[in-house]
């Protein structure tokens, strides 16, 4: 297994993982939301090629807080394709993002993660890896 950085020759396996994780989303949506990410300069998307396939992807950003001093982190896209889950793929993802936030002078990683039903093996996994419930995420949208 390869963890990488996305480049845009990854859009049609990027799409197909946001499907996977509940985000209906064409091919050209892909596209013109990674050439977003891509110019901006504190976001990063790691792959992870297992046989020559992508099957997996972890995106997350840097910033500064109100409260505390440093750089902090938080993953906002992540996702292991269905066929290859239980391989160890989603550890190594994870972890490589967080050794790569950390080199970046991170001092914390952060992640939500919806409330369903189907998102329970997920919430055991990153209790698992050494995170803990401490928020409620509240959205609204403004539009």
């Amino acid at each position: 297994m390869v963890i990488r950085r996305a480049s845009a020759k990854d859009i049609n396996d990027l799409t197909s993982l946001m499907e996977q994780l509940g985000y209906p989303t064409s091919v050209e949506q892909m596209r013109i939301r990674f050439k977003h990410i891509e110019e901006a300069s504190n976001h990063y998307t790691l792959v992870a090629e297992y046989d020559g396939k992508v099957v997996g992807m972890i995106g997350f950003h840097t910033g500064v807080l109100y409260n505390s001093d440093g750089i902090y982190a938080r993953v906002i896209a992540f996702v292991v394709d269905s066929n290859y889950r239980n391989k160890g793929i989603g550890r190594r993802l994870l972890s490589e993002a967080e050794k790569y936030a950390k080199n970046l002078g991170s001092d914390g990683i952060g992640l939500n993660s919806g409330n369903r039903a189907e998102r329970e093996n997920a919430h055991q996994f990153y209790k698992k890896m050494g995170y803990s419930v401490k928020s409620t995420g509240f959205v609204k949208r403004l539009f």
